[in-house]
């Protein structure tokens, strides 16, 4: 590839990057949180132990 080429891939790429469209982040009802019973130690428990599960789960391949 001559330095011509590789400049023009070059623009290509950052007019592409340039375009790309932000990702948007996901909105919910606020009163969801407010509708849902609080959660007792035991559950809060439980859910930490599940989020370091999935999180442990995450970082290996199968």
């Amino acid at each position: 590839m001559n330095d011509a080429q590789m400049q023009a891939l070059l623009r290509k790429t950052q007019a592409k990057a340039a375009a790309a469209k932000p990702r948007k982040n996901r909105n919910y009802d606020a009163t969801l949180d407010a509708t849902r019973p609080p959660q007792t130690e035991a559950e809060e428990a439980a859910s930490s132990d599940a989020k370091d599960l999935f999180q442990q789960m995450k970082k290996r391949e199968f």
